[in-house]
């Protein structure tokens, strides 16, 4: 060949070569890298074709299955949920559609294409032996999450929830919600069983597949005081430090004063100067307004509330956030006065108030929430266990302490009295009115049990009443978890 055709092919095959490495390294990089985010892209409709060909790991707790997979044919599984309606908050559900709950956030583990099973599942998947998904082992206590279902049903609420978290870990003991759903019913293999159930869901008024405990927030009351008053230790106060009451208190420029509830008149609320623990225990409003009108003011309010979790969501499991409580950042005090008792603006999740109680009690540290315990292999080794989590320190030590005297001084004398010796140590009431409704937010927050306290429980009710109608739910479910 002459000089410059052998140069023209030369050229030519090394363009090819190089082609061909670019190409093997793309499939590669796809393959090996981005299979995974391609399989879950929501543009990717094959996702959902093969979904129930897959035999899912179960999610258990305390030894029980709650969700499982169980042959229908050559092919298929069926998931089953135990009790689903009571435990549809922890485990979600897994359709033709999508998945919520663990059922999402541990999606892989369950399916058995996560990387931390690969070696595992190595051998069997060499030899073609059949392969089920992994296990996760969820932190809920079945027994008390039980026993919070049915007395949240009981209560006759509109809307209720209540939620459970070990103080000194995060551990998310329970996660109920009412009203709630069985996820069987939108689990079917049955495409149209699924759209209609999911259409019936969706289009009753008090959203059954939206988790009251995590996923809404309401106004919390009264239970707003316990970061006000922990604002107002922040600041040098202590429990015995006299602090404003009153009948009636003004904001700065505001047009309208407010009061306190009408139970109240010829209490110790309507004293000018009182202790700070009584103003606590009897529940002033006006003293709190004042605090976060004036002294310490919104912005230790504020500062405060986002060292107990508000402001951001909350991830309690892998891509599981709440919803984002909230206290305003302003500088109109009458704005800051109601939100410091805990209406207006003011919102939160019962997993948020449930933080606060449990940053309290465990002195002063703020664990993060988290309904996972442990992650095992189909032979039973366990793959990976979650580790407690500090997210903030919301209080000293010693601040804590005084807290805690505050939060037991409601329940000795003060709006919680009723729960005396009960499981319930402290605990702090709350009853937010709801705007043109009948009905009001009823809260309570507290910790328990009373010889060894270690729970830290919120618990909120929507119906008539007072926050303290929350109480007894709160200790029929600390009772649920024993010493």
């Amino acid at each position: 060949m002459r000089p410059g055709i052998d140069r023209a092919l030369g050229r030519t095959w090394v363009i090819a070569l190089v082609m061909s490495v670019a190409l093997l390294a793309n499939i590669t990089y796809v393959q090996g890298f981005e299979a995974q985010n391609l399989r879950d892209d929501s543009l990717n409709a094959r996702q959902f074709e093969d979904r129930f060909k897959i035999d899912r790991g179960p999610i258990v707790a305390d030894g029980e299955r709650l969700a499982w997979s169980q042959g229908v044919d050559d092919e298929r599984y069926q998931r089953h949920y135990k009790d689903g309606a009571a435990f549809a908050p922890v485990t979600g559900y897994f359709s033709v559609f999508a998945q919520t709950g663990l059922e999402s956030a541990e999606n892989h583990f369950l399916d058995g294409t996560d990387d931390r099973l690969a070696t595992s599942n190595l051998v069997d998947k060499l030899i073609g032996k059949h392969v089920p998904g992994g296990t996760v082992e969820a932190t809920v206590n079945v027994k008390a999450q039980r026993v919070a279902y049915d007395a949240l049903k009981a209560s006759g609420a509109r809307r209720a929830a209540a939620v459970v978290l070990d103080a000194e870990t995060g551990a998310i003991l329970v996660l109920a919600s009412t009203p709630s759903y069985d996820p069987g019913d939108v689990s079917t293999l049955d495409r149209d069983k699924a759209v209609k159930a999911f259409d019936r869901l969706g289009d009753e008024p008090l959203k059954p597949l939206l988790d009251k405990a995590a996923y809404e927030v309401f106004p919390p009351g009264s239970t707003f005081k316990t970061v006000v008053a922990a604002s107002a230790l922040e600041a040098g106060a202590s429990e015995d430090t006299r602090v404003r009451a009153g009948r009636s208190y003004r904001p700065p420029g505001a047009g309208q004063a407010i009061n306190n509830d009408a139970g109240d008149i010829g209490g110790s609320c309507d004293l000018k100067q009182i202790a700070l623990i009584e103003a606590y225990a009897q529940s002033c409003n006006t003293t709190f307004a004042y605090m976060g009108a004036e002294k310490p003011g919104n912005d230790a309010v504020h500062a405060q509330a986002g060292k107990f979790g508000f402001g951001g969501r909350i991830e309690f499991a892998d891509g599981l956030t709440s919803a984002p409580s909230s206290f305003p950042k302003t500088d109109q005090p009458s704005l800051s006065a109601l939100g410091s008792i805990g209406q207006g603006s003011t919102v939160a999740s019962p997993l948020q108030m449930a933080m606060v109680a449990a940053g309290v009690l465990n002195d002063g540290e703020v664990m993060r929430p988290h309904l996972v315990d442990k992650l095992r292999a189909p032979d039973g080794s366990t793959v990976d266990t979650i580790s407690p989590e500090r997210m903030s320190r919301a209080l000293s030590s010693g601040q804590a302490k005084q807290m805690r005297d505050l939060m037991k001084a409601v329940v000795e004398r003060g709006t919680g009295k009723s729960l005396k010796g009960t499981s319930i140590l402290g605990g702090k009431t709350g009853t937010a009115d709801v705007e043109g409704a009948s009905y009001n937010d009823r809260w309570f927050i507290g910790f328990g049990p009373r010889d060894d306290p270690k729970y830290a429980v919120a618990v909120m009710t929507e119906a008539s009443g007072y926050g303290i109608e929350s109480g007894p739910i709160a200790a029929k479910i600390v009772d649920a978890l024993g010493g």
